[in-house]
């Protein structure tokens, strides 16, 4: 057994330290999953082959959702939205049973390592049974999604949801959402047991599933747990959600939450998707941090956050998978530029230094954007940080020949097969030459849950 304050020495070819590659750079790595020192010009160690970057945390994901990627893909009536694939969502959960969510949720966290996530907050609203009673076991559904995270490797934030209402001013949910609901204190039970077991924030669904007293007693709970446990919640996705905000309380969602909650640094706004130029600003001086799901926002037509400007005003962000339609990190920071580019008719926009990289800029802010929001000491490479850690092949056709900065360019702007080939969460190597250990039972685990669901529904 080794020591606790062991520490593995490794020489990097290269490495992203603050927003410039740097090669030849040692890494000492403690047994407690920390960096203990980085530093140049490095000597002995062992090798690592490639350039090494921060793994990024995904703020956002709905791990169940992985299994209904592309079921709610038919052409329907006119106006199709986001209220339509709302209800394929509930007659899909109808039929999970606790084994479906962990087999789903290992799949889904091995494809994000894979891809360069090494973290991920899971927001997580499914408590109950199919007909809404309790489980004997109060957190079985959350206990299979921490055991899909340990099986993967995948640090995890957990985010019980607090979901207690079908819409503003307490209309009663519908049936479809009765394997969401708790009361505020089976709510707290359930945080507080997780809490012994894994990293744990609070998460009151939106402003729409929770009341006023709800949403401070979520708050309260956060309190409790100690002062910088994150709170996220879903804020302003949809038009109707804004109107429906405004005929309840007079104020827009964002405009609401800042008046009536202390928002700062330990918050992450899930789709502040329309927000107003006051609201904005004030989301940006508040250090809260923007949960942007570019590649779900887009599939279900949600609309376009104004980056550009909240990024001038000091906003910061991190990128998540939300309904899993993608589960790589890549493609979520190359759509949050390229939407910007078709939005400005212009190039390279996220980033206005001339000369600078836009890849880099993007990949930094999303890295430290992402920790923070998930309470995680990580998201760089530095002394004291967690050492969550993503190793890219070099002679990967996307990247070969790219040296500096054009190495993250290339990552970003070239291609999509992964150039990931080494992952390491928590000091710990997780994922070697491509290869995860767990990979055949996890994919067959799958595999197996995807014909029973594709028999039942």
């Amino acid at each position: 057994m080794r020591r606790t304050d062991e520490i593995v020495a490794y020489r990097a070819d290269a490495a992203l330290v603050g927003d410039e590659v740097v090669e030849n750079v040692g890494l000492d790595i403690r047994s407690d999953g920390s960096i203990a020192a980085v530093r140049p010009n490095a000597g002995a160690g062992e090798r690592i082959a490639g350039l090494v970057v921060p793994g990024l945390a995904n703020v956002h994901s709905h791990a169940f959702q992985r299994a209904m990627a592309g079921l709610a893909e038919r052409a329907g009536p006119e106006g199709d939205n986001f209220w339509r694939w709302r209800e394929v969502m509930y007659r899909f959960l109808a039929v999970l049973t606790p084994d479906d969510v962990q087999a789903i949720a290992a799949q889904l966290y091995l494809e994000c390592l894979q891809h360069g996530y090494t973290a991920v907050a899971e927001f997580h609203y499914l408590h109950n049974a199919p007909d809404g009673a309790a489980y004997t076991d109060p957190a079985e559904l959350s206990r299979r999604v921490a055991a899909a995270a340990a099986q993967a490797g995948m640090g995890l934030t957990l985010l019980p949801v607090l979901y207690r209402q079908g819409g503003f001013g307490g209309q009663p949910p519908v049936p479809g959402q009765r394997r969401f609901l708790l009361t505020p204190d089976r709510y707290a039970a359930l945080v507080q047991t997780m809490a012994s077991d894994v990293a744990v924030g609070i998460a009151p669904h939106s402003l729409r599933a929770v009341t006023p007293d709800d949403l401070q007693s979520a708050i309260a709970l956060a309190d409790s747990l100690g002062s910088d446990t994150p709170i996220h919640i879903h804020i302003a996705e949809q038009t109707a959600e804004v109107a429906d905000c405004l005929a309840w309380s007079g104020a827009r969602p964002v405009q609401w939450l800042l008046d009536h909650a202390a928002v700062d640094r330990r918050w992450c706004l899930i789709h502040a998707t329309h927000i107003d130029n006051t609201e904005r600003a004030r989301m940006a001086a508040s250090g809260a941090i923007a949960g942007l799901c570019q590649t779900t926002e887009a599939n279900l037509g949600d609309g376009i956050f104004p980056l550009r400007p909240y990024l001038a005003e000091g906003g910061r962000f991190g990128v998540g998978s939300d309904s899993n339609v993608s589960t790589s990190p890549i493609e979520e920071l190359r759509w949050l530029e390229y939407v910007r580019r078709l939005e400005s008719r212009a190039r390279n926009v996220t980033e206005t230094r001339q000369g600078a990289s836009v890849a880099t800029s993007l990949l930094t802010r999303a890295a430290r954007g992402g920790a923070q929001a998930l309470g995680r000491h990580a998201g760089e490479i530095a002394p004291g940080r967690r050492a969550d850690l993503v190793v890219l092949n070099t002679e990967h056709p996307a990247l070969a020949g790219r040296r500096g900065t054009a190495l993250l360019d290339a990552w970003v702007f070239s291609g999509n097969s992964t150039p990931v080939r080494d992952v390491m969460v928590d000091g710990r190597w997780v994922l070697r030459d491509g290869l995860h250990a767990q990979s055949p039972a996890i994919g067959a685990a799958f595999a197996r849950t995807m014909r029973r669901l594709a028999d039942a529904l």
